[in-house]
């Protein structure tokens, strides 16, 4: 079964890749580079000059082939490696006629529990938010920010003193508790906001709220900044969505700094990189949280990982993927009853790209304003 052709496909604010074979079987992927998907496309279409005529069920050569065949990283790259890789597994999938999950060892539980996304502007629509969430059945609330951006993002924030900025947000966190009780678990999300000394403070001003976990505190950059959080916190932290490469998660884990990791399954390798991170978490005792903020196609292959992966924890389910423009392009959609995905029981990740999908939603890339704090210093989202 040889790879007759691969073609990137900007749709909407997605990058899907499609890769076809001579026997007529094709698969899906996405990529995970979402601030720069232009360059993410163009990596697409300078891998695939090595792959086409490569047999389509090699996956793991053609992995480590494109993996290393320029020794470059970064998001566009290993986002364009992480779609195709995906696409492969699908292909896998649909010519053994079963789920990939089957491939990857079958599944370790019956349906993946989720996390909700709450947003709002003020401490009032985020704590209502978490009451809808709950209402509907959620058990678990993600991407939830003790941090409220109520200024005109185009211009500076306004100066808080330190006292404030920790004790709102501290107190903000209670309120989210209040609001859904001890049946619902909070996901704190920090988005890298804070340095290390604000990060402990935080973190020991929420203990008493029993977070579910503490997400990406301190910037990516220098693992030793998140040792040392972890060493002075008892929150257990969540980081990975930025990371490329499976090495990246075995030196944090190494260092004991993180408990949750949280592989892009579109940005860190594909199926087959974030199958290794699970795999290298699972001997340290560390669990699994797949990082999930793109399209339906991206949920369906992280449910492979969630359904096979003995330490999987929890799954990161964001909005709109049961709406339109993606209930349009993508079908079916992923299936979620009472705070649960179910797995697919279809051949391969279980989900299509509709033929003329980049017509129906032609690209549309997403804006970004960087902040800047009142010193017109850069402030990290």
């Amino acid at each position: 079964m040889k790879i007759t052709k691969v073609t990137p496909l900007l749709v909407n604010q997605w990058l899907y890749v499609k890769v076809e074979t001579d026997e007529g079987i094709t698969g899906l992927g996405e990529s995970g580079a979402w601030g720069f998907l232009e360059a993410s496309a163009a990596a697409v279409r300078e891998l695939s000059k090595c792959i086409i005529g490569e047999d389509a069920s090699q996956i793991s050569y053609l992995w480590n082939y494109m993996y290393r065949m320029f020794h470059f990283r970064g998001a566009a790259i290993m986002g364009a490696l992480s779609a195709i890789d995906i696409a492969l597994w699908d292909i896998a999938g649909k010519y053994y006629g079963v789920p990939v999950w089957k491939l990857l060892g079958g599944k370790c539980r019956d349906k993946a529990r989720v996390y909700y996304h709450v947003f709002g502007a003020t401490t009032e629509e985020l704590v209502e938010g978490c009451k809808k969430a709950k209402a509907e059945g959620f058990t678990a609330i993600g991407h939830l920010t003790p941090f409220v951006d109520t200024f005109d993002r185009s211009k500076p924030a306004p100066f808080e003193s330190y006292a404030k900025r920790i004790g709102d947000a501290i107190e903000r966190v209670g309120q989210y508790r209040e609001a859904v009780g001890d049946q619902v678990d909070l996901c704190i999300e920090i988005h890298r906001q804070c340095n290390i000394s604000e990060a402990v403070a935080l973190a020991r001003g929420i203990e008493k709220y029993h977070p579910y976990f503490y997400e990406d505190p301190v910037k990516p950059d220098n693992f030793d900044d998140m040792v040392e959080v972890a060493r002075k916190i008892h929150i257990p932290i969540a980081t990975g969505e930025r990371f490329h490469t499976p090495q990246e998660f075995a030196m944090l884990i190494k260092k004991d700094a993180v408990r949750f990791v949280r592989p892009d399954v579109c940005l860190c390798g594909g199926i087959t990189g974030a199958h290794k991170i699970a795999c290298m978490a699972e001997a340290f005792g560390v669990e699994v949280v797949p990082h999930n903020p793109l399209s339906a196609v991206s949920t369906m292959a992280c449910l492979q990982i969630a359904a096979s992966a003995p330490n999987f924890a929890i799954q990161e389910y964001p909005l709109g993927q049961e709406e339109p423009p993606q209930s349009i392009v993508l079908k079916p959609a992923p299936e979620a009853r009472q705070g649960f995905l179910l797995f697919n029981e279809t051949p391969g990740i279980g989900i299509e790209l509709v033929e003329g999908a980049e017509e129906l939603y032609p690209y549309d890339p997403r804006t970004r304003v960087t902040l800047k704090k009142a010193d017109g210093s850069i402030y990290d989202q």
